[in-house]
């Protein structure tokens, strides 16, 4: 999900995500809390941060400290071209859309990117 030049075609949600959590299950990502001073974990806000730059935007996933509520963003893409980015993708990345933030954060590729700490939790946990 990470664009790193403008002219690079923003990829879409990976076709291999973790599975929705149906019956319980939940991913618990973890991430060292710059409020807490110590690793932490965090939850999908299910908001994003779009951000514009001269001719190019950056978007990121926000994620929240579930202890103290300090913010991390979780890059999808920077210096990216608005044209590049598909008409309903960055309509639902202004819009906050809570199913596409989702779908993002079961991205194990995009939490991989992002260098997030996660593993799925079953609800008997």
């Amino acid at each position: 999900m990470s664009c790193k030049k403008a002219d690079a075609v923003l990829p879409t949600v990976s076709s291999d995500p973790v599975p929705p959590s149906a019956g319980g299950e939940r991913i618990a990502v973890c991430h060292r809390c710059g409020g807490c001073g110590k690793k932490q974990e965090f939850v999908n806000s299910g908001k994003f941060r779009v951000n514009a730059n001269g001719k190019s935007v950056d978007v990121w996933l926000i994620y929240r400290c579930k202890k103290c509520k300090h913010s991390w963003n979780l890059t999808i893409c920077e210096r990216t071209k608005p044209g590049k980015i598909p008409r309903e993708l960055f309509q639902a990345f202004q819009e906050n859309d809570e199913e596409t933030a989702m779908a993002y954060g079961r991205d194990a590729a995009f939490l991989k990117r992002n260098h997030a700490e996660w593993r799925l939790i079953r609800g008997d946990q």
